[in-house]
């Protein structure tokens, strides 16, 4: 298949991380016995600001069904724009789509929200929906994997994965364990949506994206406790072990040699890298185990600091600033990489 645009959109309220820092550390100053920890977690993570989908004095009171029904109104309406644009980019029209895969982990909607976007935006009634819920920050990269297997049976269609994350929802704050002390200075708010065509669509010949070679999927035995939720009276709990650089020191060079071989390259074929921002300490461990400059990387550092961690949808912001703004050389090979929640990794083989 062919990536032929990506269109991104985030929720109008955006404030500075040291905003935020210290919102924070006021809300826990009354419980924290030592709030300057609370600054540092969030100095830490490297994010300069990021974008959230209420105002900030609309947290501090909400409960888990209130937070629940603004995941469904906002995501709607940052999906339909992240939609709009990347048909619009591409020079299509709703009517166009033949199929879309929605990913999410921050909310729950039944009817899912690419359901409500089927109204709002016009899509046909024969459109083939896929909601996938649960696999968090490697969704984007997964869900580019789930696309192409289905541009592969069906070669002269339309696809598009949507992605909606609005992870300042599931806020905790009665929670002052270390995870999501870090997760309140990480993870923002935001969609983005990827448009791709089969090999026989008449797009695929001028498509400006990559092409997508071959995809691969590595579940990790045993690590459901490195990341997920826990599902409380009061929403989402995050669970994120401090353990996740050492999984990716452990796994991800032989993960990418072996995937790589199958195909006929090593892994100094690879000329471009589209990663997933999981936070400073993943990205340092990419580059170690992957022989990586800070320089092969800087487009995901770039989108950590401007709007930080937005799971699923990061992967596809790191592509849309990439396709924009740092396109390779045509015929340059590219590696997608992310990981999230199983714990698991999702691996797609590009060729620009």
């Amino acid at each position: 298949m062919h990536i032929v645009s990506v269109g991104t959109a985030l929720p109008p309220h955006r404030y500075d991380q040291e905003q935020l820092v210290e919102a924070f550390v006021d809300h826990w100053a009354r419980q924290h016995h030592n709030v300057a920890r609370v600054a540092r977690y969030h100095t830490a993570v490297q994010v300069g600001a990021r974008h959230l989908a209420l105002p900030m004095e609309r947290y501090p009171e909400m409960g888990f069904a209130e937070a629940n029904q603004a995941y469904i109104e906002v995501g709607t309406d940052i999906g339909a724009a992240a939609i709009s644009s990347a048909l619009e980019s591409a020079g299509l029209s709703p009517t166009d789509v033949d199929a879309i895969f929605f990913t999410t982990v921050t909310g729950i909607a039944t009817p899912s929200i690419d359901a409500r976007l089927c109204n709002r935006l016009g899509l046909r009634t024969d459109i083939r929906r896929t909601p996938l819920f649960g696999l968090g920050c490697v969704a984007g990269a997964a869900g580019i994997s789930r696309v192409s297997d289905y541009l592969r049976a069906y070669p002269d269609q339309v696809a598009i994965l949507l992605s909606v994350e609005l992870c300042s929802l599931t806020l905790q704050r009665g929670d002052l364990g270390i995870a999501n002390l870090i997760a309140t200075g990480l993870f923002g708010d935001g969609a983005a949506c990827a448009v791709a065509v089969g090999h026989d669509h008449p797009l695929a010949a001028s498509a400006p994206g990559p092409e997508v070679v071959a995809s691969a999927s590595r579940f990790y035995p045993d690590t459901e406790r490195v990341m997920g939720w826990d599902i409380t009276d009061t929403g989402m709990q995050i669970v994120l072990s401090a353990s996740v650089p050492e999984v990716v020191q452990s796994f991800i060079r032989d993960d990418v040699d072996r995937f790589l071989d199958q195909q006929d390259h090593t892994i100094t074929d690879i000329g471009n890298w589209v990663c997933h921002p999981g936070g400073p300490r993943v990205l340092e461990a990419f580059e170690v185990c992957l022989e990586l400059e800070r320089s092969d990387l800087q487009v995901t550092w770039d989108s950590l600091a401007s709007v930080g961690n937005l799971s699923s949808a990061s992967v596809l912001f790191v592509l849309r600033d990439t396709l924009a703004d740092h396109a390779p050389d045509e015929g340059t090979l590219g590696m997608m990489i992310a990981m999230g929640p199983g714990f698991c990794a999702e691996l797609v083989l590009l060729r620009w």
